[in-house]
């Protein structure tokens, strides 16, 4: 009997025991488990806290959540938070659709303001109204001023640069028929300005001369003083001799094309530059024409004049240039014939393009004007 009670009392602690050691395997178990999910340094500080609050007596009825649940239900607010929701197609195509109505109800993108407007020169008034922050024209024959708004102002010239290298390249003696290619290093790195001219075109000095001066081609420009005898650094200080010779006292030049905001002048110079170059017959006629093709070897190319002008009956227009780059706005200089008269206009940092043509147009209207009442005085 005892045998038999012994082996009863046995089998019950041995089963008993296996309970016991079953929920140890499985509690144990589980903690692997969350342990591998977890990182070691996760797995120390959620160790401790448990320790810290293990030592804490905790009220029956209040429910905790763990440190670990805590944090990834933080990490995942903010994730939510972060992470913007999907959109399909359709949705996109919407967005799109109202940033471009946005755009045509008047949504303006600001320009970078130019030299002018930091200085602050568009709030000079003058009787005309000019959009243009400096103009100044003069009677070619007489030298008299008849508009004056800043004239001694240094601003950027842009492409208005292009006459001072028009007329280094004629006054060189170097033969217009000579062919020259594009390379590399014409490519405009400053601005980084589109160009019709790809690398390896071929075209003669005199193409690139009127392609510079008529449509403001900065790659012909560049070629232009890259093959001047002696290189483009001789280029320039044969640019910036002659300004000086004409008396340009305000005047400086470090490239052929303009595309650099150091290529600055004032308007009383301006007037000088264009006074000169207008005796030029080559100065005159490349800059003055509408449109011109030029073969460039594979392809003929058309290539229009700058300033719209040029194609306009009302104007007689000698010569001209215009000019852009943010720092120095819109730019335009001319030769025409008002009235029977020779003048000479220039207008710098005008807020667009069609602002400096109406500019121009204001002033021809009222030097009209002006000769009219004249007339009707003497009669």
């Amino acid at each position: 009997m005892g045998v038999e009670a012994g082996g009863r009392k046995g089998g019950r602690w041995a089963r008993t025991m296996s309970v016991v050691l079953l929920g140890w395997a499985l509690a144990l178990g589980a903690t692997s488990v969350q342990a591998a999910k977890t990182p070691a340094k996760k797995r120390a500080t959620a160790a401790s806290v448990n320790k810290a609050q293990a030592a804490k007596p905790r009220p029956k009825a209040k429910v905790t959540t763990s440190p670990v649940a805590r944090n990834k239900a933080t990490k995942n607010q903010r994730l939510a938070k972060a992470t913007p929701p999907k959109r399909s197609n359709a949705g996109r195509r919407a967005a799109r659709a109202a940033a471009v109505g946005a755009a045509a109800a008047g949504a303006v993108v600001v320009a970078r303001p130019s030299f002018g407007q930091q200085a602050g020169l568009h709030l000079a008034s003058d009787p005309l109204r000019l959009q243009s922050s400096v103009a100044f024209v003069m009677d070619q024959d007489t030298k008299e001023v008849l508009v004056s708004k800043n004239e001694k102002a240094v601003l950027p010239i842009a492409s208005i640069t292009k006459l001072m290298t028009g007329l280094i390249v004629t006054e060189s003696r170097q033969p217009m028929d000579e062919v020259i290619t594009i390379i590399q290093a014409d490519v405009d790195t400053v601005k980084r300005s589109s160009s019709r001219l790809s690398v390896g075109a071929q075209l003669s000095r005199r193409e690139l001369l009127h392609l510079a001066l008529m449509s403001s081609e900065n790659r012909a420009a560049h070629a232009l003083g890259r093959t001047y005898p002696g290189g483009l650094d001789r280029f320039v200080r044969q640019m910036n001799m002659k300004a000086k010779l004409l008396g340009m006292v305000d005047t400086r030049f470090v490239d052929p094309t303009g595309l650099s905001s150091s290529n600055q002048s004032s308007a009383r110079d301006l007037a000088t530059l264009v006074n000169v170059a207008h005796a030029n017959s080559v100065l005159r006629d490349f800059s003055t024409t509408p449109s011109a093709e030029v073969d460039i070897g594979n392809r003929v190319l058309q290539f229009n004049n700058t300033n719209r002008l040029v194609r306009n009956d009302d104007w007689s227009i000698g010569l001209q240039k215009t000019g852009y780059i943010s720092e120095a706005g819109r730019c335009l200089v001319m030769q025409a014939e008002v009235a029977g008269r020779q003048l000479i206009m220039v207008f710098l940092d005008s807020v667009s393009g069609a602002a400096r043509l109406g500019d121009a147009q204001r002033v021809r209207q009222w030097v009209q004007g002006q000769s009219s009442d004249m007339l009707a005085r003497r009669n």
